[in-house]
């Protein structure tokens, strides 16, 4: 489930439910997007027809702002390990102050992204960790240099176990 608050409102409760339909607080919802060669995006929403461009987007805090007609909307989006990581008390703020790459719940390493001595910029994906049964790419917080991989690939890993040491 996918929380999103548009315009600092009360979120809704996004759940997939199916091919072409989510359920939005509950409620059945049959939608469809098209890619407009103008760059925006034609909606299909329970038979009503809107045109939507993205204004802008901030990866860092997931929010997208998109105008529809003459109103513009202001989306922040909430996923799964967003809930679950502040759950732990955990948040990317934090974590940016930190070097090392710590796992925050146990799992299994899929892959690893980077080697020892690569340099990397914020954003970029350094590790893929299962854990709960989903697949959590993280990322790295600021511009650094991979010092060291504590970890291999399909190994097991403990809450707060370091993962790579960046510089």
């Amino acid at each position: 489930m996918i929380k999103a608050t548009v315009n600092g409102s009360q979120p809704f409760e996004i759940t997939p439910s199916g091919a072409g339909n989510v359920e939005c607080n509950g409620k059945q919802v049959s939608w469809s997007a098209e890619a407009l060669p103008s760059g925006g995006f034609s909606i299909l929403m329970d038979g009503k027809s809107f045109v939507a461009q993205v204004v802008k987007t901030d990866r860092d805090t997931k929010t997208v702002s998109l105008q529809i007609g003459q109103a513009l909307y202001e989306v922040v989006l909430e996923e799964p390990m967003d809930r679950l990581l502040a759950s732990m008390g955990i948040s990317e703020t934090s974590s940016r102050k930190l070097n090392d790459i710590k796992a925050p719940m146990p799992g299994m390493v899929l892959k690893v992204l980077v080697t020892p001595g690569q340099a990397i910029q914020k954003g970029d994906p350094v590790l893929i960790l299962e854990a709960m049964k989903m697949e959590n790419v993280f990322k790295a917080a600021a511009d650094a240099v991979v010092k060291e991989i504590k970890v291999s690939e399909r190994t097991a890993v403990e809450k707060g176990e370091v993962l790579i040491v960046l510089e």
